[in-house]
């Protein structure tokens, strides 16, 4: 939940994975894949590890329906899963991709699986991550965001942690990037996703970064922090605000912040709704994500081309596959 993300603290080792059949045994081919099938592999593959609760709310009508699927695709190895273990209650199954999916990619881009910088044991290695719940808890933001019930609202572009480090990463290493569009308005931004693991300070100085980042390329996109509690953002803003004020052009990096814990329980929680308080502000009311477009008139007009489906391209001797859309492509049946 959006509202209450697992600790690194409360998950313990996986469950061990079941015996694969060894090399004589007959290995099944895999069947014909639909639009959605290769979505999930775009997925996993950009974002490295997705829940069958949150593949389920972005790509299946039921979750019956998905725990079905997503189990066949398992049997043929196009994706591998495990499952932490939890003081109290079961997790759901985490998935990666396994390697006939990544051969699906790589056949498509007309590439090899190296090319693409796949590896199957590394893929696997996110179970035994430290960084497990992090990077859950970024995509599980997005999942919450992107399947939110707001009329007009929707997100357009979801970049992994990895993408932007590949792309940013000499000057700014946000956790995501995003793009969220309501009734005509456009607005990009960065996701600093805190669990409150890491120390203020710390958090506070990558935004010297992201004015490095602004004054290279020109482009002014928000700084979006996300907090578990009010009581951390209450902190963080005195420690974000000190480094804002140090930056030579502060106005090149807008910054907002929200508190998971100011989402109502009650209702459909989305980090879409009135939760956002921009650093500068003057009044002490809360925006809706979409109001916080019209809040720094010096924020950069959202370019167009990210809503193409780009073309795949090299970047630092790794092919780059193109980012999957946030929602998969409209199936019949399941």
């Amino acid at each position: 939940m959006i509202t209450h993300p697992d600790r690194q603290a409360d998950l313990r080792a996986p469950h061990p994975a079941r015996s694969r059949p060894s090399g004589s045994e007959k290995v099944p081919l895999v069947p014909p894949l639909t639009g959605r099938d290769r979505w999930i592999l775009r997925m996993l593959h950009e974002h490295r590890v997705l829940t069958t609760n949150q593949l389920a709310e972005l790509a299946f009508p039921t979750p019956k329906i998905a725990r079905r699927r997503l189990a066949i695709l398992h049997h043929y190895r196009v994706l591998d899963r495990f499952r932490p273990l939890r003081p109290r209650g079961s997790a759901p199954s985490h998935w990666v991709l396994a390697p006939a999916g990544a051969a699906v990619l790589a056949a498509e881009a007309a590439a090899s699986v190296r090319d693409l910088g796949y590896n199957h044991q590394q893929a696997l290695a996110v179970a035994h991550s430290l960084h497990l719940t992090h990077t859950l808890g970024v995509n599980e933001w997005f999942t919450t965001l992107t399947t939110a019930h707001d009329p007009g609202g929707r997100v357009t572009a979801w970049w992994s942690q990895t993408r932007c480090q590949r792309l940013w990463g000499d000057l700014a290493r946000p956790d995501a990037f995003g793009r969220y569009t309501h009734t005509g308005t456009v607005f990009d931004f960065f996701l600093e996703y805190d669990l409150a693991t890491t120390a203020l300070r710390r958090v506070a100085a990558k935004l010297h970064g992201y004015g490095e980042l602004a004054r290279t390329t020109g482009v002014i996109t928000p700084v979006l922090f996300w907090v578990p509690t009010t009581a951390r953002e209450t902190n963080a803003r005195d420690t974000v605000r000190k480094s804002w004020e140090r930056l030579p052009d502060p106005g090149a990096v807008p910054v907002a912040t929200a508190a998971a814990e100011l989402l109502a329980p009650s209702t459909d929680p989305s980090p879409a709704d009135r939760v956002w308080l921009p650093l500068d502000a003057t009044r002490a009311s809360r925006l809706h994500l979409r109001e916080l477009a019209a809040v720094w008139p010096r924020r950069t007009p959202p370019s167009s081309d990210i809503d193409a489906e780009p073309t795949t391209t090299a970047l630092g001797g790794q092919v780059m596959l193109a980012p999957p859309p946030p929602r998969p492509p409209t199936v019949q049946g399941w």
